[in-house]
């Protein structure tokens, strides 16, 4: 099974895309066990990605990547990484925003964020699968 990825255009509408490519990979991989932890990760981390990671002209890419041990999700977007570095925001019982990396950071088995060429920021997670996939690839 190969890396599967898609691109989505700047616009509210493709959170919810993105969710669902996410959870239509998965099951055509036969992943379901971390399916719903994914599904709310690439919700945030696309959130994200549009809210401040894009400009109008360009959208965000999403990329999962599975092997025997762990999937691998990846949001890119275009936006230089050191304009809006993205940090766990420390948040109390009364905010209602802020929290999608929190979100993130508690069903993650890990996450970071690289440098894109030749601009943005790659926030990635990874998710242990507990089942057998495919051999030879590392996330």
């Amino acid at each position: 099974m190969p890396d599967a990825k898609r691109f989505f255009d700047p616009r509210p509408e493709s959170v919810s895309l993105a969710r669902a490519f996410a959870v239509t990979t998965l099951t055509s991989w036969g992943l379901h066990s971390p399916a719903e932890d994914i599904r709310l990760c690439v919700s945030e981390l696309a959130s994200n990605a549009l809210i401040h990671g894009t400009d109008t002209e360009h959208g965000f890419l999403v990329r999962l990547d599975a092997n025997e041990d762990y999937v691998r999700v990846e949001v890119h977007d275009s936006r230089p990484r050191h304009r809006l570095e993205p940090e766990i925001a420390h948040t109390d019982g009364n905010d209602t925003t802020g929290r999608g990396l929190e979100i993130v950071a508690s069903l993650a088995d890990g996450w970071g964020v690289e440098d894109r060429r030749p601009s943005g920021k790659i926030v990635w997670t990874r998710f242990k699968t507990g089942q057998p996939t495919r051999q030879g690839q590392a996330c």
